[in-house]
């Protein structure tokens, strides 16, 4: 019987020593948040064939370019609403000699969104405001990201989509093992 005790309470001091670094150390995850006033935009392929899918992301590096260079500077989702309003048939011509031999659309306004996985993170799908551009019968993959504040960029060298983030290098995972940070839990609190 004392040995039953002995052990959970060793076992109750070890839950006591360890659960507030493990509740630490989870909060400590940065995530991207969405601002509830944000804008975003939208492109719709028309089709998954390579060359629709090199045109839409022809579109998405000049767009995102254009719209980042206009509403870098605003700080308020006001501001840059009426920008973009006002540059849309710049953005319009802008399109319009990327994508040659096909239709394609430009909308503003309240736009369907797809859930979106990043960093093992889920965007959840819904309503938002955004500029949507449909090339084509816009049946392909689409791409988005938030056009203000600007939360995505475009890699343009490799041409991919990338949240903003810091130089740092990713962290590696720390191994430790269990019994042994057990222990030392113990050994550090009685020592």
């Amino acid at each position: 019987m004392k040995r039953f005790i002995v052990i959970t309470l060793i076992l109750l001091i070890s839950v006591q020593l360890f659960y507030p670094k493990i509740v630490a150390h989870e909060g400590n995850e940065e995530r991207q948040v969405i601002p509830d006033e944000a804008i975003r935009l939208r492109i719709l392929a028309n089709s998954n064939d390579e060359r629709d899918q090199e045109i839409k992301r022809e579109v998405r590096d000049a767009v995102s370019e254009q719209i980042t260079e206009w509403v870098e500077e605003l700080t308020s989702v006001e501001k840059a609403r009426q920008t973009i309003k006002n540059n849309m048939p710049q953005l319009e011509e802008l399109v319009g000699e990327i994508v040659t031999d096909q239709s394609y659309q430009l909308d503003f306004g309240n736009v369907e969104f797809p859930d979106k996985i990043y960093d093992n993170y889920i965007y959840p799908g819904g309503t938002y405001e955004a500029v949507l551009i449909t090339i084509g019968e816009g049946k392909g993959d689409n791409w988005w990201c938030v056009l203000f504040p600007p939360l995505c960029f475009v890699d343009f060298a490799n041409g991919t989509t990338v949240l903003e983030h810091d130089d740092e290098e990713e962290e590696e995972p720390e191994v430790k093992f269990f019994l042994w940070e057990w222990i030392k839990g113990i050994v550090s609190f009685f020592a």
